[in-house]
């Protein structure tokens, strides 16, 4: 490698927010080079198990912050190969939220209707199933069966995962070893690659500079592919047009350490953060209850002791996605697998001693944990988590040899946050506990404080530049040519799972890059099909006359 590479095009991390416009820009005729700090894991790499050192621990990036942790992706793919594969497309009402800065935090031209063609275009290019009923886990149909008894209803979450293919081993947030999980790996990398562009894993960007000529000079480090905390190397490689796509986590921090370099942030880098109002509740379930109760039945043992059976969330209560409730009391309850580790950690003995989360009484329900079902509350929060000084490299300051670090992110919910969480776990409560099926708990926030495996927010796209970090169209404020499209720019929570939107807005972004790149030189053109050779969501987004170069 020479000791600066040239590229047209770099993109700073391989999920959502970066596969996307890789392979746009790719198949459009750009030189694009893909950082990635993780490894480079197939199907064959992915191990059934939560050890040390396997497939689990080493895509994963866990950092503990002051008050909030995250959990994100750390592999070529990123968190598109460890997350459960829920795809919901936002609520009309998140796109009219006012939040914490008290008017609409989402730039005026984007709306649920103006970005439909787009979350079409990731439907078609991913795809994105409709399961039935007979694609639900037990967990799932125990959930729905308890929010019907309970006067709710419960719908089968949209996901991408191919049913005929899923075996329902649960072991989905470890990757994939079957692809029956849609991940970038199994769509947009692998075109991006077809149409010559480069993915280089174990590349940790850490900060920019500019070059004379108005591009960009990205500066990274090797990573030593056992112990993240090693670096065996460093390098540089310029680039016409930058986009960053390190998560919510990690993307503040590159432009926070590039400030004195580049100049002057905008405001919102770093600030606003949101953990779309995540909270997790544990139920210990009573199989002779539910038997009575709920009529369900199982011809090869126990009615339910399947908590370890299926795939991640396959049901969903939405009973309170209602755009005519005020902000803060809408929210969604999701059944969701989660495996060993921080689930049996944090969950707490419902009605137990304090502390609840470990002691006598939490051995007693581990010792049931195959009746566990696990419900994911996404609530409305107030954008209240600020990054700090950021680490001298990386997001985190590294404890373990993987997935363990101590970020800089500050978070100190507000009261408008903890009654978004109260309402969902009061309903959450009321729909479990019903004539005794079960006992329910929140997770504990005295371990890790909230927690979060969705971050957003932290750079996030608006019409006012002291709230938001990037213009509309992504590109960030006072820094042209360097554009930010992954979950960073979500602008708040939006009460389901995120990563539909995240990727509906990356191909939302490709146009104004595209103009920005041949603005600068770049020989590119917008308008490849979908991955998979669909033309009929390019056609739909051509509509919205945002087509470049054509």
């Amino acid at each position: 490698m020479n000791a600066i590479d040239k590229t047209d095009v770099v993109i700073v991390g391989s999920g959502f927010g970066g596969s996307i416009p890789a392979y746009h820009l790719a198949a459009g005729g750009a030189k694009v080079t893909v950082l990635e700090r993780g490894p480079w894991l197939a199907a064959a790499d992915f191990e059934h198990d939560y050890l040390l050192g396997s497939s689990y621990t080493r895509a994963f990036d866990f950092v503990v912050g002051d008050g909030m942790s995250v959990l994100g992706g750390n592999c070529v793919g990123g968190g598109s190969v460890v997350y459960f594969a829920a795809m919901p497309r936002a609520p009309k009402f998140v796109f009219e939220r006012h939040g914490s800065i008290g008017r609409r935090m989402w730039p005026s031209v984007i709306t649920r209707d103006s970005l439909e063609p787009w979350y079409d275009r990731v439907d078609e290019s991913i795809p994105v199933s409709k399961q039935d009923w007979s694609d639900v886990s037990y967990a799932g149909g125990l959930w729905a069966a308890a929010c019907n008894h309970s006067g709710r209803t419960a719908n089968p979450a949209p996901v991408a995962v191919d049913n005929d293919t899923c075996v329902n081993c649960n072991f989905m947030m470890a990757g994939c070893k079957f692809d029956a999980k849609r991940s970038m790996l199994t769509n947009y990398l692998p075109a991006a690659l077809s149409h010559g562009a480069e993915i280089r894993p174990l590349h940790e960007v850490q900060r920019l500079e500019r070059t004379e000529d108005g591009g960009y000079r990205v500066h990274f480090d090797l990573i030593d592919e056992e112990d993240y905390r090693i670096h065996t190397g460093s390098g540089v490689i310029e680039a016409k047009i930058v986009i960053i796509a390190a998560g919510a986590g990690a993307t503040p921090v590159i432009l926070q350490r590039s400030e004195a370099a580049l100049g002057t942030m905008p405001h919102g880098v770093g600030r606003y953060f949101s953990g779309n109002g995540e909270r997790l509740n544990t139920a210990i379930i009573d199989e002779d209850r539910v038997r009575e109760v709920l009529g369900l039945s199982r011809e090869d043992g126990p009615v339910y002791s399947a908590n370890h059976i299926g795939k991640g969330p396959t049901v969903a209560n939405w009973d309170k996605l209602d755009g005519s409730l005020p902000e803060y009391e809408r929210y969604s309850l999701e059944q969701l697998y989660f495996p060993p580790g921080l689930g049996t950690i944090l969950a707490q003995v419902p009605g137990g001693q304090e502390p609840r989360w470990f002691g006598a009484e939490k051995k007693e329900i581990l010792k049931q944990w195959a009746n566990w079902l696990t419900i994911f509350l996404m609530t409305e929060d107030d954008n209240e988590g600020v990054f700090g000084t950021p680490p001298p490299t990386g997001n985190a300051y590294r404890i373990s040899q993987q997935m363990l670090g101590r970020g800089p992110l500050r978070y100190d919910p507000t009261p408008n946050t903890r009654r978004g969480w109260a309402l969902a776990d009061a309903d959450c409560k009321e729909i479990i506990e019903k004539d005794g099926i079960g006992k329910v708990a929140p997770w504990t926030n005295d371990v890790v404080g909230a927690y979060t495996v969705h971050p957003l927010a932290s750079c996030r796209i608006g019409d006012d530049p002291a709230t938001s970090a990037l213009h509309p169209n992504h590109e960030l404020r006072n820094h042209p040519g360097i554009f930010v499209t992954d979950s960073a720019s979500v602008p708040g929570a939006l009460t389901v799972n995120p990563a539909m939107t995240i990727a509906a807005l990356a191909e939302r972004s490709v146009p104004s890059i595209v103009r920005a790149a041949q603005a600068r030189g770049v020989d590119v053109k917008y308008g490849a099909p979908a991955p998979d050779g669909s033309i009929t969501g390019r056609r739909a987004v051509s509509k919205l006359d945002l087509v470049a170069g054509n």
